[in-house]
């Protein structure tokens, strides 16, 4: 069975990119390229099916938002 997730990626201030899966709580990883950050972050996928109890939310979106300060 196949399934697809949506995957944030952002980058720190290290230059490290850093992958999350908004469906998925906790289900994050890093890594210093982008080749190596999807090995990485399908691991992850796989290992919180694995132990996921709650129903998978879905992903909407995300939204910028400018605020003065």
């Amino acid at each position: 069975m196949s399934r697809e997730f949506s995957v944030v990626i952002e980058r720190d201030s290290d230059g490290m990119l850093i992958a999350s899966v908004p469906n998925l709580r906790g289900c994050h990883t890093q890594a210093s390229s982008q080749d190596e950050l999807m090995v990485r972050i399908k691991e992850a996928i796989e290992l919180c099916l694995e132990v996921e109890d709650a129903d998978i939310t879905e992903f909407v979106g995300v939204q910028r938002v400018a605020i003065t300060a």
